[in-house]
């Protein structure tokens, strides 16, 4: 029997329901069937605290979109204690300030600091990864800044591919998969659909998996053979309420799956 990859949700997707109720949010997107949870931005409640609530709920730590601010040698130690105590390896980050990324010139600064951010996690167990929104397939001096990080990075440096914002930036997700086997160690399965979003990009956003264009199984076939880690869910459109949206998700992605094993 194939092994299946858990699937996680990036806990952005429903923000709000997480400030007003930590412990029923999760303990709700738990019993919808999802298996772990990805964090994000700074945080606002003790390691051990939210250690706890996971086990209470059987959720495994897949990631946090941690800050590119808490990642520079100031603040790493105080990083690294923290998801060490959560139980979280994947120190990923989200984006990085505009004023650092204008040039060529200045990807391949960030692509030298991620390695070394790498060597500097390497010894807890613990890897760094980058995520993406559209600005990264626009070319900047001749080459796609996806490219010049990612063809000037580690290969243990997680590609943490969002799909729906790749596609909204115009990239081939099925060739940047092809491109870079076994980088997407965890992947954002965000939908997005070109025909909701012809006359406004950002609507693309609207329908939820298994209603998008997604080219799901190719993306499934390439996910399995390069060893990806966790599939991380995140939609966040208004089209529903925040935890009827990803309920809506992990039931489509599961049909969309079932489909693809044919």
């Amino acid at each position: 029997m194939t092994h299946e990859i858990p699937i996680g949700l990036q806990l952005f997707s429903v923000r709000h329901d997480l400030d007003r109720d930590l412990q029923g949010t999760l303990q709700a997107v738990a019993d919808m069937g999802y298996e772990g949870v990805e964090f994000f931005g700074f945080p606002s409640h003790p390691a051990g605290e939210l250690r706890d609530l996971l086990d209470e709920c059987k959720l495994a730590c897949c990631g946090w979109h941690t800050p590119f601010e808490l990642v520079q040698d100031d603040k790493l130690e105080e990083t690294i204690a923290f998801n060490r105590e959560l139980g979280n390896k994947y120190i990923i980050v989200p984006g990085i300030p505009p004023e650092l990324r204008r040039s060529r010139t200045d990807w391949l600064k960030l692509a030298e600091f991620f390695n070394g951010l790498s060597k500097k996690l390497s010894p807890y167990g613990m890897v760094t990864g980058y995520h993406n929104h559209h600005v990264e397939f626009a070319p900047l001096d001749g080459e796609q800044p996806w490219d010049t990080f990612f063809g000037n990075t580690e290969k243990q440096i997680v590609m943490q591919l969002d799909l729906g914002n790749a596609m909204l930036g115009g990239a081939n997700v099925v060739s940047i998969l092809e491109k870079y086997p076994g980088r997407a160690t965890t992947i954002h399965l965000k939908p997005y659909s070109f025909e909701a979003g012809k006359n406004n990009p950002h609507v693309g956003f609207r329908p939820p998996i298994g209603e998008d264009d997604v080219p799901w199984p190719d993306v499934f076939r390439l996910c399995k053979s390069g060893g990806t880690e966790w599939y991380i869910v995140e939609y966040e459109s208004d089209a529903f309420s925040p935890l009827q949206a990803v309920e809506k998700c992990l039931e489509g992605l599961k049909e969309v799956q079932a489909s693809a094993r044919g």
